[in-house]
């Protein structure tokens, strides 16, 4: 077989360990999962009416909540996104510390498949944790009439983007973790940085001082990008910011990660 062939064939295996681990101890996904859909309903039913007037919705019959539904569930789709990928980084620190890359790296494998199955069982959970969660989302109320099928696949990848790029970040938060403890802690901001971005409200309507730290970050010009490709509305430069956050943060993280493994390797 060729090196090719062998890194295919070995990157499989690792994936359907991942995921078989997954399927065995769903308990952390499902507690990352619950976080987006509780703020979903929290924000929709708690707050909905108090936000949708900060978002200029609704008119002389009061606050329109479905406007609120269709501003905040972008940002919690990338949220979700956040969430899952906090998984992995555990997942990784427990492949770090309880011997078993030890034992892989004893056999005739591809090294980085042990890397490339973590990363593509977390996009495949992602992906998965995000139609769970837009489906919640239809199911209280959000309709998107106004993108086309264009749109549709476009909003598509760059879901599919932005969980790579969380993803390669959070392997590498996980591969410098001493235990599954302090991985689950690196990556918290993962799940914070949503909470500070233009997920729940514009960043217009932010104090002064605090409207950079919602503006230069990665989850704010991909929420506004999602949020134009879902509603059919402009989106402008976040676009290609978006692209340029997750291609960055993609890069970042598999060279850090290769890195670290390769380090303790030696």
């Amino acid at each position: 077989m060729s090196s090719l062939s062998l890194a295919v064939r070995d990157s499989s295996t690792m994936l359907r360990r991942n995921l078989l681990h997954a399927r065995r101890y769903p308990s952390l996904t499902l507690n990352l999962l619950l976080t987006p859909i509780v703020l979903l309903l929290l924000f929709v039913y708690i707050f909905g009416d108090a936000m949708s007037s900060a978002i200029g919705g609704g008119g002389d019959d009061g606050p329109d909540r479905a406007a609120y539904i269709a501003y905040v569930v972008p940002g919690l789709l990338l949220m979700t996104i956040g969430s899952t990928v906090v998984g992995t980084a555990v997942s990784v620190s427990n492949d770090m510390t309880e011997g078993i890359i030890a034992r892989f790296r004893t056999m005739a494998i591809h090294r980085p498949s042990v890397l490339i199955g973590h990363v593509l069982g977390s996009v495949l959970q992602s992906v998965i944790s995000v139609v769970l969660v837009g489906v919640v989302a239809v199911a209280i109320g959000f309709r998107s009439v106004d993108a086309t099928a264009l749109e549709w696949l476009a909003a598509f990848g760059l879901l599919v983007l932005f969980a790579t790029a969380l993803t390669w970040i959070a392997v590498g938060m996980g591969l410098v973790s001493p235990n599954a403890e302090a991985a689950s802690n690196n990556a918290m901001p993962l799940i914070l940085l949503p909470l500070l971005s233009s997920a729940f409200t514009p960043v217009g309507s932010m104090p002064g001082w605090f409207r950079p730290i919602a503006e230069y970050q990665p989850f704010t010009p991909a929420i506004e990008t999602l949020r134009g490709l879902l509603l059919g509305s402009e989106i402008g430069a976040d676009g290609w910011l978006a692209v340029a956050w997750c291609l960055g943060l993609a890069v970042l993280g598999y060279f850090w990660s290769a890195a670290t493994y390769g380090r303790d390797a030696k």
